[in-house]
């Protein structure tokens, strides 16, 4: 057997691995613990209405990196602002563990959206041109599966610092030293020695990549930005919220995370046995039913299917919708990742507002949970038209 270095940079393993730790940071740290230390930071400090704010801004931020994203040419600036991004993702978690001044979280969690961005979109194009696999499907499967991980790690360090008595505060600090001390292996593998081939270092913008199958694919990851974030922000407190069902949501919240880690590497196999457009369908489908159970029922068993479901589904559409883009785009990944996720991003930030409006104008969650299920099956009717009128490029 091929002993494995994984000090290597020009390893599969080790830039894999890298990868997997860079969204980890970028998007656990930065991004999704916050839904885990939501809970105590409300009983002592934030307000919801202030919590929903810094959610969006963190959407805005993370949006615009991704805008950003796109009109990064040169694959050593690629590096340089992959680097930017997980710095960002470290410094911004140390402005949450160090002060409660309200400014600087607001502005923090922009600048952390953004960091976010650069560690998912232009780290995930890093990879995929490092790689040196014929077919990069399910070698981006696994890294993709990085996103499942880093809920659960990131929610496990959260867990592990409140049974030392520790604060919200102190998880803040924690998860810095963490993401600093990680932070050091991708930063090293995720590079390009001075010698890079001159076809894949200068990439040109290039309209012919959005043909109508692309666009399409697009306005579909839109609806699925919609379901994703709906979720992501309301999914422990949908499940609190029901009756009988009190005290589950954070259970429900880390099953999210356990669903996720394989659920990449499943569907990415699925895809490329059965063309990712059909496995994204089936998928969203799949996403459309966990969302609507909620809204149906306060069965248990169901009710934790739904996290089951949704960890399932959004962080395996995730790697679909991202490796197709790629793979469509060619010699420069990050012009459709980049299209793909500022879409994503824009529903992102949508989602909340009208979900917030529902909320209160009835109540309870089943209108929001109505309408987003109804918005995520409009992408897939997109996707099977797209099939019907024999447009796609799978």
């Amino acid at each position: 057997m091929k002993n494995i270095n994984l000090l290597d940079k020009d390893s599969n393993a080790s830039i894999i691995l890298a990868g997997i730790l860079a969204l980890i940071i970028g998007v656990g740290v930065a991004r999704f613990v916050f839904t885990s230390l939501l809970p105590p930071m409300l009983e002592d400090y934030l307000s919801v209405s202030f919590a929903g704010i810094l959610a969006s801004v963190n959407y805005v931020g993370y949006l615009a990196g991704s805008i950003f994203s796109v009109f990064i040419k040169d694959i050593y600036s690629k590096v340089k602002f992959f680097r930017l991004g997980i710095i960002l993702s470290i410094l911004t978690t140390l402005v949450l563990g160090t002060t409660q001044n309200e400014t600087l979280w607001l502005v923090s969690r922009v600048v952390a959206g953004f960091g976010a961005a650069m560690a998912l979109i232009v780290g995930s194009a890093i990879v995929m041109s490092k790689l040196k696999i014929d077919n990069k499907t399910k070698a981006m499967g696994i890294h993709f599966s990085g996103i499942g991980f880093s809920i659960l790690v990131t929610d496990l360090i959260a867990r592990l610092v409140f049974y030392f008595e520790g604060t919200w505060s102190d998880a803040w600090i924690v998860l810095t030293i963490f993401a600093f001390f990680v932070s050091f292996y991708p930063m090293y593998i995720l590079s390009f020695g001075k010698k890079v081939n001159t076809t894949v270092v200068k990439h040109h913008f290039d309209i012919k990549l959005f043909s109508p199958f692309v666009i399409l694919l697009i306005i579909a990851y839109f609806c699925e930005g919609v379901g994703m974030v709906v979720q992501s922000t309301f999914i422990p407190d949908i499940i609190n919220s029901l009756e009988g069902l009190e005290g589950y949501g954070n259970l429900t919240w880390t099953l999210v995370g356990l669903a996720g880690i394989p659920s990449c590497i499943i569907w990415m196999n699925l895809a490329h046995k059965y063309g990712s457009v059909n496995i994204i369908i089936i998928a969203m489908s799949l996403q459309v039913v966990g969302i609507l159970i909620s809204a149906l029922t306060n069965n248990i068993y169901l009710n934790l299917l739904s996290g089951i479901l949704y960890g399932g589904t959004f962080i395996g559409l995730v790697a679909l919708f991202m490796s197709l883009g790629g793979k469509l785009a060619g010699s420069n990944p990050v012009i459709l990742m980049g299209a793909l996720t500022t879409s994503y991003g824009i529903g992102q930030v949508l989602a909340p507002l009208y979900s917030v409006a529902l909320i209160e104008k009835f109540g309870n969650y089943d209108y929001t949970l109505y309408l987003t299920a109804f918005i995520v099956s409009s992408g897939v009717v997109l996707l099977l038209i797209s099939k019907f009128l024999k447009i796609v490029k799978d």
